[in-house]
């Protein structure tokens, strides 16, 4: 799912049949940045892709994140830190306890003054996570709002990856962490 920004038509039968096929049969999916943005009314749907859009508190920036997943197939080759330029979405009804988050932001580096659009109080902004949904396989990031970030070899490789692992190809990880703390500045 691409940048489904609301909902697109589904009937009942084509939901059940595409949570059956993730959940039942073992495959799998990966989101792209609007996947959250998508199927409100469907709470399985939440379930199954780990929550819904909630914001961009900082519209489209030098997104400063950290990886989490350094042995991760579609994160392994990203540096510990780095920067890149994108809309990073909030996420609600979310929950680093039922995923592997992969990437986040660094909470040290970001602008919190007057900034009405962000609700975490916890300060964990996922960026990417990993989770299975029953036998099945999801992968979501927030990364690909932009024609700079599909331009970016680091991106596309991740993509590219996560649909490797999403299919078994691949080998990692979906196993929840606690937030990594950051020394502050």
């Amino acid at each position: 799912f691409a940048s489904t920004t609301q909902s697109p038509h589904m009937t009942d039968d084509q939901k059940a049949d595409m949570l059956s096929f993730i959940k039942d049969e073992g495959k799998g999916f990966v989101g792209v940045h609007a996947a959250l943005d998508t199927f409100y009314d469907w709470p399985e749907y939440g379930e199954m892709i780990g929550g819904w859009f909630d914001q961009h508190p900082w519209g489209t920036f030098n997104a400063p994140i950290v990886n989490e997943g350094g042995d991760f197939p579609a994160t392994r080759h990203l540096p510990a830190e780095f920067t890149k330029r994108d809309e990073i979405y909030q996420p609600k009804s979310w929950s680093r306890d039922k995923v592997n988050v992969l990437l986040r932001l660094d909470e040290n580096k970001l602008d919190y003054s007057n900034n009405p659009r962000i609700h975490r109080t916890d300060k964990d902004f996922a960026v990417a996570w990993a989770k299975t949904y029953g036998k099945g396989r999801v992968f979501y990031s927030t990364l690909g709002h932009t024609n700079e970030a599909w331009d970016d070899p680091d991106i596309q490789k991740m993509y590219f990856e996560a649909v490797k692992w999403v299919l078994g190809m691949t080998e990692g990880s979906t196993q929840s962490h606690p937030k990594p703390e950051l020394p502050k500045f």
